[in-house]
Parts: C-alpha cells; structure tokens; sequence
C-alpha cells in the first residue's frame, strides 16, 4: 500500500496572519511619516547588538519552533554581528543554531508534545506519512523540498513521522543551509548597499532554486 504523503487540507491561518502584519506595517508607515528611516533602521539594529549575541542566537533556536521566521533573523544577522564575529563567523553561528532549533523541534514533535502536535497537524489538514526503511529519505527530501508547509511544521510533521534522528538532521541540515546562507549574505548587503554581496546572495538563491527543481523532480516519485 502506498505511502501517504504529507498534504495540506486546512492551512494553518499564515495568509491572515500575513494580512494583519501587512495591515501593521502599513499603518507603522503611516505613523512613521517624515521620520528619518535610516536612523530608526540604525536603532533598530543597536537594540539587537545590545541584547548580545548570545540572547539572538537563542532566539534563533527557540521561536522558529513557535513559528517564528527564520529569515527575520538571517537578514539582520550579517549586519548586527559581522563586526565582531566576522561574516563567515555570524553564518557558522547561525547554522549552529539552526543545527540546535532542528533537534528541538523534533524531539517536541517526536516526545514531548506528541499528543498536541498529532491534534494540532489533523486539526489543519497535515497527514502524517508513513515511513519505512525504504522511503524515509525520499520522503524527508520532498517533505523539506515541496513548497507547502512552512520550516517548522515540517520539522513537526517529520519528527511525528518517526523519521530516523540521524537523517532527519542531515537532510534537513543540507536542504537549509544554502538559504540560511544567502539570506545572510544578502541581509548585509542590503543593509550596506553592497552590490557585490547582493549578487553573491541571489546567486546563491538561484542556484538553490534549480538544484531544489531538479531533486524535487527526482525524488517525488520515490516517497511511496
């Protein structure tokens, strides 16, 4: 019998959510007229450098498990700590940290808060696919490959899943890292207004689109 694979009925409410934090912003803009942006970007940034390295980086680790956005961290990452941890040391702190938040989730999903994660994942619609020895990495790779489900509740639906912990880690590990990198690199060039950074960081992107396309393609087959 086929394997089921991981599908959406009722999506979990990111549009609205999406929509409210649109409203917000829009209505910040509206209040924020004739402030000098620059200067509140600039304050915005001193207060991430103030709560230190060590509170960010947690951060990191512990909300995107509640559904925070890992890119709110990697595009501000490079610009806060590149001073004092050097680029390719602030993109090693946070795949560390990345490394920390994949554990987490699943032993959430796997132990802790099985029970809830199961309601909350029949609840929305998410079917829990059934793996065995000879599909578990197919069905790891097109889980975090097919756009769908966001990070972490892919992190949930494989840990529920009983995905072995050492592939589980891996693949996800592998499939995040080009992201994590040029959301970095580009958040410093953006802040900066570095051309040669803002390249490197869409190059980064397009080359992992197409090598997403191209696994994608190979393995949607094999997860049954």
């Amino acid at each position: 019998m086929p394997s089921e694979e991981p599908r959406v009925g009722r999506k979990l409410p990111i549009l609205r959510l999406a929509v409210v934090a649109l409203v917000a912003v829009a209505a910040g803009v509206l209040l924020m007229r004739g402030h000098d942006y620059r200067a509140l970007g600039e304050h915005a940034m001193a207060a991430i450098r103030a709560g230190g390295p060590m509170v960010f980086f947690a951060a990191i680790v512990a909300l995107p498990a509640v559904g925070a956005p890992l890119s709110a961290f990697t595009l501000v990452a490079g610009e806060a700590f590149s001073r004092q941890m050097t680029l390719p040391g602030v993109v090693a702190a946070v795949l560390l940290s990345v490394i920390a938040n994949l554990a987490l989730t699943y032993w959430l999903a796997r132990y802790a808060l099985r029970p809830l994660l199961s309601w909350l994942a029949q609840r929305y619609g998410y079917t829990i696919p059934t793996v065995t020895p000879g599909n578990a990495l197919s069905i790891a790779l097109v889980l975090r490959l097919t756009p769908g489900p966001p990070f972490f509740m892919q992190s949930y639906i494989l840990g529920l899943a009983a995905v072995p912990f050492r592939l589980y880690m891996v693949v996800s590990f592998l499939c995040i890292t080009p992201w994590v990198v040029a959301f970095v690199v580009l958040g410093k060039g953006i802040f900066n207004g570095d051309f040669k950074l803002l390249l490197y960081g869409v190059g980064v992107i397009v080359a992992a689109t197409a090598v997403v396309h191209m696994l994608r393609k190979r393995y949607a087959g094999r997860a049954d």
